[in-house]
């Protein structure tokens, strides 16, 4: 009898790295294909990038608390983050859709609606897709291409030792905003003449149904004539994703729970969870803020500003990765974030 291996024993990663084992890359124009944010294709004088994502209802997504505008603003959102990871400008994308009988050309015009506005944020053409039916809810797959110099490329494999480690805004809320999502949809099911009371949340709630992908950062590092040295959207959680940065890299780091950025409405909710408030920054996800290292010679270019947090710094690989607590205890980080294929 032919031996069966669970998907969820392999994980997310380790299903890629297994399909990754079969093919290599005849092109000699794949500079780089699977392992990061985006595929890097030689297109002469620049790079192009190239990123796909798929959104699954009842995955992904919930319809019961998602609105279909923010779907789609979301959509195109979470792809463009990853062509900001790369340190590149978006370009066009691309939407397929996979529909239901239950959706209404009306729904179909919401999704398309938070598309368009989505486009017009990041100043992306959509230039094509496709739609078929489906038997199992809503599906949307949106690949971006986008565009960075040779010199401005940044990818999560070169790191060094040394180099301070970043990240942008604040971190937890998404995962809170869901937190709160979930309660008021259980609430409501319970008693549905109850009203979701998400006014006090409107902050983390809106973290997890639109999210702004980081390009202000990507334009403002350009005009401080910065290129990061690694670079990632924490889209698994700051725990996994700095994982991500540190095996690619053969690097270790250090990180400071004093130094972690935490919105007080993320945390004051995590309290109110009884979730530990250190536990969501580190592997809540799906705030797609972007984690990233720079060269001490250019801490002085960024230092003052408002929105980069210096978190620690890139240690060698033997000393691991670590998080040194308040009370000055350093502790082995473990990867907690989202697991795609756990039962």
């Amino acid at each position: 009898m032919e031996s069966r291996t669970e998907i969820n024993k392999l994980g997310e990663f380790g299903l890629i790295d297994r399909i990754k084992s079969g093919f290599s890359n005849k092109q000699p124009s794949t500079i780089l294909g699977i392992d990061d944010d985006a595929a890097i294709i030689d297109t002469g004088n620049n790079y192009h990038l190239l990123s796909t994502d798929m959104l699954l209802e009842g995955v992904h997504f919930d319809l019961s608390y998602m609105p279909l505008q923010h779907l789609g603003y979301k959509a195109i959102s979470v792809n463009v983050s990853d062509i900001a990871a790369m340190n590149g400008i978006p370009k066009q994308v691309t939407v397929c859709i996979g529909l239901s009988n239950r959706f209404s050309v009306e729904a179909v015009d919401a999704i398309y609606d938070g598309i368009r506005k989505a486009c017009e944020s990041f100043k992306v053409d959509l230039v094509g897709g496709d739609t078929t039916s489906s038997r199992s809810g809503l599906v949307l797959s949106v690949s971006v291409l986008g565009e960075v110099t040779k010199k401005e490329v940044v990818k999560r494999n070169t790191a060094k030792v040394k180099d301070i480690i970043c990240v942008t805004g604040d971190l937890g809320g998404a995962y809170m905003g869901l937190q709160v999502l979930e309660r008021e949809k259980q609430e409501f099911q319970e008693n549905p003449e109850m009203q979701p009371q998400l006014e006090a949340y409107s902050t983390i709630v809106g973290r997890q149904l639109k999210p702004v992908a980081r390009m202000d950062i990507i334009y403002e590092l350009a005009d401080l004539k910065v290129i990061p040295t690694s670079m990632i959207d924490v889209s698994d959680g700051l725990a996994s994703d700095l994982m991500h940065i540190c095996s690619q890299s053969e690097v270790g780091a250090v990180i400071y729970e004093d130094k972690l950025p935490i919105d007080q409405m993320t945390y004051q909710t995590s309290v109110d969870f009884k979730i530990d408030p250190v536990t969501c920054v580190l592997n809540g996800g799906e705030d797609y803020e972007l984690l990233f290292t720079i060269r001490q010679k250019d801490f002085e270019l960024i230092k003052n500003h408002p929105d980069i947090h210096f978190i620690g710094y890139v240690q060698e690989k033997n000393k691991g990765i670590n998080l040194v607590t308040k009370s000055e205890n350093v502790v082995a980080i473990q990867a907690q974030g989202w697991n795609h294929f756990k039962k």
